[in-house]
């Protein structure tokens, strides 16, 4: 285990889309500086079809990445993460406070898994939010 790496964890309730999607693109953005991590504060014990599909149109593979508890990273068994990026209000709300200096990091992003409509309308909404979380990650951890 690499101990220079800054760990990087991505917090949502179900850790099924965002979460997830923001893990894959820190890793292939900037994998060398970070390590990129992802859990939920209710994980849903999947990652969505339609985040995995979105991601794969970017040539990033997400679909080996599990859901995984908040808990998993809290002390004694779990190492606590140097950054925490909350990807949706209530997993901010939720999240447990870690021991040491934990930098908290809010990054909102609208929840792909309630969209309505077709698979193409849902699709939509999917890339529309990986975009945006693509984005806001290549601002807050790209390259300075």
């Amino acid at each position: 285990m690499d101990h220079s790496k800054q760990r990087v964890l991505f917090l949502c309730t179900g850790n099924s889309c965002r979460s997830q999607m923001a893990e894959g693109l820190l890793r292939q953005l900037a994998g060398d500086q970070y390590e990129s991590l992802s859990a939920g504060s209710k994980p849903s014990g999947y990652v969505h079809p339609m985040a995995v599909e979105a991601m794969r149109e970017l040539g990033i593979d997400i679909s080996a990445q599990q859901s995984k508890s908040i808990n998993d990273f809290l002390p004694p068994t779990g190492r606590p993460p140097d950054v925490v990026v909350s990807v949706c209000e209530s997993a901010a709300r939720e999240c447990p406070t870690f021991p040491g200096p934990v930098e908290r990091v809010p990054l909102p992003f609208d929840d792909p898994a309630h969209a309505k409509g077709s698979d193409e309308e849902k699709m939509a909404v999917f890339r529309r939010v990986r975009d945006e979380i693509k984005s806001a990650i290549a601002e807050r951890f790209g390259p300075k």
